[in-house]
């Protein structure tokens, strides 16, 4: 089996590493093996190709029913759970799986439906479950943010005082079932009560300051019921994700895990009870609350971005008779496991916790990593012989759990040893004159030599832009027609002249819509690239790239993350081709359009052999690169995305500052050169900016566009406080992850809440983000819609002077 997954029809073409993890993985997926004390806390959910997001997208488009997609949704759960037992795993978790998100799935459960869904009673269907998500022609979706410091995104639930719960979703339940009747015993994954309401928001129409954790005593009956219903189902185990209990909590927060636990405690009876944390160190006081509490048997910590934990675990000691779920296996990259680094740790905690109690697990869920390297057809086999999908990364946990149940395999531990030597002596991943131009950064902060009021009134001159300007994110509706043509040059099937006039004949389609609109700054429409991300790496060396290497980003959304295995440099131009060839089409401004150090760096499997901003300013430095070169050619308008910046953020207070350091530093590297006349944007998404404004204003960019509508408006809050923004600044007018159109008065409406806070001069008015995902038809009324209100509000302010 695993001869065709690393493609070894001939052995004697591969390293002998390679061939041995080969035949060992192989050994590891045939046989049957007892059950070891092996967890896994999660699992992608899409498919090792995507299935799940073609069949909801078809659903979507009314080309397929229900029951196809409940069909496709099925074969999956089922293909995971068999999966996981055929390895061995003993704590296979059922409730993973989601059609749309985790956190949905529990507003669902808990009937929390906002009131302008007209939710009254019963089970929760498709219809008012994808309009919570995704918004309809009349009602607007839910807040979408990102996932602590994940670039998964979840629906923000919305809650009140006047919110009624019930019993409205038995997925839970149903799941649990459908594995028992497979033959899988499972254990049931919620989300945690507390942290469910920890990552609530009040409700619209609610004041501001009330807070959704004080509903804890109105949800908690449903836990109940839920927990009744899988105890007669069978359940033996209950896995609760809390992982905001790694987060610097408040005593108040911290007391609602006691009191959460505590009244459930009688309903959990008879139940084996986990809670599950990840993404960080527990604090030490978080840690002795929750290990104290009676109904909870055992606790589960991430080992790997929880670098402090086997210390307090070793300090603080650990209640006896209780199981310890170790996260060794990092669930959020794609490199194998140091198999004896992890036996290491794992025999310190056993001699603390004992032989019995101690389970070995993935540090979180394994969504956030690619599904299985079985489907990776263009990696070469060094760099395979280094990776660990979450297929693989499944093997690796049992591994380790038979290791230290004394049934370890000598000659897998070598191979693995050997892939670890192999990767460190790799030439490839070094490259010395990258390691002294990136050291030598630190020498200076690299500003702009002119402030930003004196270089917005030096591009003022240059550009000539109306007050309230319009613009949008950067990408346009990637129709199948493109895809095709780009599918159709990669696999040597059109030439590169066939190629370029296709693309040719594309951005000038956008750059005569914009115009036909009445946009001001233009954008080419990103017509060439597959991924804001991967479309730089491919061309940045120090990257290797995937055929089906997909995480899921939000819904139906998936993501292709680069690896950086080796130092990063830019062997040549990436974008001026293209810009060149849009400004050629138009007399108006058109943006060159690049993707930041920090957020390519966010959202790719980054190396783990060095500390991330080292890495982040070799990036740096290779956009700085690509940004002279654009000024050179005679772009006047360049927007360096930073949509990952906020999502980076430690989750620990005491870690922000550093991050924000060097995060911001690497964003100032790429354009501390340019001229005055040059205008610098940047563009931020669904993140909470509020509070990291002054890292966002300490950037320097000329122009920032920003996410806001989506988030009803909360980023206009901060300067409502007090808060002095002197560059331009675009927050979203209108959220394009909804199918839904806004009217002109909609988002005229939208722009006078900014402009009540903000100055005219440096407004500008754009979506919320780019037009990647949505349809020409929905684009082309949306957009005429937007320049319509900012002509409107124009014409306002003339007659008020």
């Amino acid at each position: 089996m695993l001869r065709q997954f690393l493609y070894l029809d001939s052995p004697s073409r591969f390293p002998s590493i390679l061939l041995s993890l080969a035949v060992l993985w192989d050994r590891f997926l045939r046989r049957s093996p007892g059950k070891m004390a092996s967890h896994i806390v999660g699992y992608p959910r899409m498919g090792p190709k995507r299935e799940l997001k073609f069949a909801l997208e078809s659903f979507w488009d009314g080309k397929s029913t229900a029951d196809d997609l409940q069909k496709v949704a099925t074969d999956l759960r089922h293909s995971i759970w068999k999966q996981m037992a055929d390895a061995g795993i003993k704590y296979i978790p059922s409730n993973t799986f989601s059609y749309y998100d985790q956190m949905l799935d529990t507003t669902a459960m808990l009937g929390a439906v906002p009131e302008r869904y007209n939710f009254t009673s019963g089970e929760i269907g498709f219809d008012i479950y994808f309009s919570m998500a995704r918004g309809n022609a009349s009602v607007s979706a839910m807040e979408m943010t990102k996932w602590f410091d994940t670039n998964y995104h979840f629906i923000v639930p919305e809650l009140g005082p006047n919110t009624k719960f019930s019993y409205s979703s038995h997925k839970p339940v149903t799941e649990y079932k459908e594995a028992k009747a497979l033959g899988i015993e499972t254990v049931p994954v919620l989300i945690g009560p507390v942290t469910y309401l920890l990552l609530s928001k009040p409700a619209k129409g609610v004041e501001k300051s009330f807070s959704p954790l004080s509903l804890l005593g109105s949800i908690l009956p449903i836990y109940k019921e839920v927990i009744a219903e899988l105890k007669a189902a069978g359940a033996s185990w209950i896995q609760f994700d809390e992982p905001t209990l790694v987060m610097d909590l408040e005593s108040h927060q911290l007391e609602a895990f006691t009191k959460a636990y505590t009244e459930l405690e009688s309903s959990l009876s008879g139940l084996n009870v986990l809670v599950e944390t990840y993404f960080a160190d527990v604090p030490p006081e978080t840690y002795k609350t929750v290990t104290a509490l009676k109904s909870i048997s055992g606790f589960g910590f991430d080992l790997v971005r929880g670098t402090k934990t086997l210390d307090l675990v070793k300090s603080a000691g650990f209640p006896a008779g209780k199981y310890l779920f170790a996260g060794v296996v990092d669930g959020r990259n794609i490199w194998a496991n140091d198999l004896a680094s992890s036996i290491n740790t794992l025999e310190t905690l056993e001699a603390i916790v004992g032989k019995d109690k101690l389970v070995v697990s993935t540090s979180c869920s394994l969504m956030h990593t690619a599904v299985d390297l079985v489907n990776e057809t263009k990696l070469d086999s060094e760099i395979i012989s280094w990776l660990a999908f979450a297929a693989q990364k499944v093997v690796e946990v049992n591994a380790l759990a038979k290791a230290l149940a004394g049934q370890k395999d000598e000659a897998f531990f070598s191979a693995n040893a050997a892939a670890q030597a192999s990767r460190k002596s790799s030439p490839r991943v070094t490259n010395e004159e990258v390691q002294k131009a990136a050291a030598d950064l630190k020498s200076s902060d690299h500003r702009r030599a002119t402030n930003v009021s004196a270089r917005l009134d030096a591009q003022q001159k240059k550009l000539n832009l109306p007050i309230l300007p319009t613009t949008t994110i950067g990408s346009f509706p990637q129709t199948m027609d493109l895809r095709r043509v780009r599918r159709e040059y990669k696999a040597n099937k059109i030439s590169e002249e066939e190629y370029v006039k296709a693309i040719k004949e594309e951005i000038s389609k956008v750059v005569k819509l914009q115009e036909e609109l009445d946009i001001d700054v233009l954008v080419h429409g990103e017509p060439e690239r597959n991924d804001m991300v991967e479309y730089f790496g491919e061309q940045l060396s120090g990257f290797a790239f995937t055929v089906n290497g997909w995480v899921q980003s939000y819904g139906s959304r998936c993501v292709k993350p680069p690896i950086i295995y080796g130092d990063v440099s830019r062997p040549k131009a990436m974008t001026v081709f293209w810009s060149k060839m849009a400004q050629s089409m138009t007399s108006r401004p058109m943006k060159g359009m690049l993707t930041g150090p920090v957020t390519i760096l966010n959202w790719s499997f980054v190396r783990n052999d060095q500390p991330r901003f080292e890495t982040c300013y070799q990036i740096a430095l290779a956009i700085k690169k690509e940004v002279e070169d654009l000024e050179a050619a005679g772009i006047q308008v360049i927007q360096i995305d930073e949509a990952a910046l906020r999502e980076g953020l430690p989750l620990r207070k005491s870690e922000q500052a550093f991050y924000l350091d060097w995060a911001v530093h690497s964003f100032r590297i790429t354009n501390c050169g340019v001229q005055d006349t040059t205008q610098i944007h940047t563009h931020m998404c669904y993140s909470n900016f509020n509070d990291i404004i002054h890292s966002i204003i300490n950037m320097d960019a000329d122009v920032i566009t920003i996410e806001n509508s989506r988030s009803d408006e909360k980023l206009l809050s901060v300067f409502r406080e007090g808060v002095k923004y002197g560059a331009g600044i675009g927050p979203g007018v209108y959220d394009i992850h909804s199918p839904r159109i806004p009217s002109t008065e909609e988002i005229a409406d939208r722009i006078n809440k900014m402009l009540a806070v903000l100055e005219t001069n440096i407004l500008w008015v754009n979506p919320d983000c780019g037009l990647k995902t949505r349809k020409y038809a929905e684009v082309k009324p949306a957009l005429t819609n937007m320049v319509a209100a900012a002509k409107l509000l124009r014409t306002q302010l003339a007659s008020t002077k």
